[in-house]
């Protein structure tokens, strides 16, 4: 199986620098001059791509009132909604796709979204978008992740409530369509998802099982539980973000303002670097520090003749004399020269 993934023109993947989405979500509140800003917001944040969600009411839900098309959560932030009016208010207009894909790729950012039914699909691809992402609530829609598959692109798609069967159900469909080209998210599908529901362990499990690049969709507040995947190996992080958490937004409560997604951009990357490769004995940057280190040296004047003793050798820093290992070996030897207090001890000055 693939370890690496080509986005556009960014590999992401195994011994790759993490790569980093701004989900843009519906926190434009329907103001398209909104949109704009927090795309230049994302771009001047240093994230590699910006993801839209490209769906209407009609093609989420049914526009009907009985309960089961009502949010009926005491703990949800949609509690009370109407499922079609709550798509309504999150949508993305789909007429604003390629004004904000072109936006985005002006500031060097990479571009798509995140179809929710095979109508969407066919719109994304005559925005020629790089790459799909397969969002939680629809990793059991099967003809959708067909649909996908079959345009031969990269696939991102977050795992969510999915089981391992289920999750061996869907690449088995994308593989049946010659597409091998899948990243894995790790997702908590609660808003906002609770750190200790993370399980963030999973990630090394899902890497190992479906031999693919493992990823996270963080639905958690702050940054903390997306910069510990990345130390378990995450190579992709996906976060909702907004201007001003308070001045709302529909996903506002759990998203990032832009000045904690910099601060993810950039600890990500400095854990990456920290992570490093296996090393013992010391980095290329350490070798000059070896020289305060402990080592052996003469601590009271020893004449020509003199036995050499705890009295007048010491183990101290710096490291220039015998290592402190053969202090014992060196005890009772005699000193064949004069030898001054500070000088580092070596084999020519011991019998």
């Amino acid at each position: 199986m693939m370890q690496k993934i080509k986005i556009d023109n960014i590999e992401v993947g195994e011994a790759c620098k993490p790569f980093i989405v701004a989900e843009l979500s519906g926190n434009h509140q329907q103001d398209y001059a909104l949109a704009e800003k927090m795309i230049e917001a994302a771009a001047a944040a240093n994230v590699h791509a910006i993801k839209l969600q490209t769906y209407t009411p009609e093609t989420m839900t049914m526009d009907l009132q009985s309960e089961d098309f009502m949010v009926n959560d005491e703990h949800s932030l949609w509690q009370g909604e109407n499922l079609y009016g709550l798509y309504g208010k999150a949508s993305t207009p789909w007429e604003w796709h390629k004004k904000l894909f072109d936006k985005a790729k002006s500031l060097g950012l990479i571009a798509f979204s995140s179809p929710f039914d095979t109508s969407a699909v066919d719109f994304l691809e005559t925005l020629d978008v790089p790459c799909y992402k397969i969002a939680s609530f629809e990793n059991n829609d099967l003809p959708l992740i067909k649909k996908v598959a079959q345009t031969g692109k990269p696939i991102i798609i977050s795992t969510g409530m999915a089981s391992q069967e289920e999750i061996v159900e869907l690449m088995t469909t994308i593989h049946g369509t010659g597409n091998k080209q899948i990243i894995l998210l790790k997702c908590t599908s609660n808003y906002p998802a609770d750190a200790s529901d993370s399980n963030l362990t999973t990630i090394a499990h899902m890497k190992e099982t479906f031999q693919c690049p493992v990823g996270l969709s963080d639905h958690s507040n702050g940054i903390t539980v997306s910069l510990a995947s990345v130390a378990l190996g995450a190579c992709l992080i996906e976060k909702h973000f907004v201007l001003d958490r308070e001045a709302g937004g529909i996903d506002a409560e759990f998203s990032l303002e832009v000045d904690e997604l910099s601060d993810l951009v950039i600890e990500s990357d400095r854990i990456y670097a920290a992570l490093g490769h296996v090393q013992y004995g010391g980095s290329g940057n350490e070798q000059k520090s070896k020289k305060y280190r402990r080592s052996i040296y003469c601590s009271q004047a020893i004449a020509k003749g003199d036995v050499l003793t705890e009295d007048n050798i010491r183990v101290i820093r710096p490291g220039f004399g015998l290592a402190p290992k053969y202090f014992e070996t060196i005890l009772g030897k005699v000193a064949i020269e004069d030898v001054k207090p500070g000088t580092a001890l070596h084999w020519g000055l011991i019998e």
